[in-house]
């Protein structure tokens, strides 16, 4: 999937891996995130995915000229959930439309697990 966008000097094209990379990187570089989640769906089993699977962590949606970005996260015990997600959705939501230009219209992070 491609998601476009125009500016006043023409097209441009941004592949959804690109999103996917730059929302998984601002999310991890948040306090209190322990790594990315993804559920194998055999047996709904947590796994925690490094730098290198960011896209089984991050899932994004075209909605009209925006995109919404789901994010599953392992948090760190002890630290405040709500904290941690509202730190995430205005850092993931920034850096996204700082480095690629496309809006962004919703953040949603759920958290999958907690890490002791």
């Amino acid at each position: 999937m491609e998601l476009k966008f125009t500016t006043e000097l023409g097209q441009v094209t941004v592949e959804d891996e690109v999103v996917v990379n730059v929302a998984g990187y601002a999310a991890l570089n948040c306090y209190g995130i322990v790594g990315m989640a993804a559920k194998r769906s055999t047996d709904g089993i947590v796994q925690l995915m490094g730098r290198e699977n960011l896209g089984r962590g991050v899932k994004i949606r075209a909605v009209e000229d925006k995109v919404d970005i789901d994010l599953f996260i392992i948090v760190q015990y002890g630290i405040s959930i709500s904290a941690v997600a509202m730190a995430i959705i205005e850092r993931v939501k920034y850096e996204v439309e700082h480095y690629t230009g496309i809006s962004v219209g919703r953040v949603n992070v759920c958290v999958e697990d907690i890490h002791v």
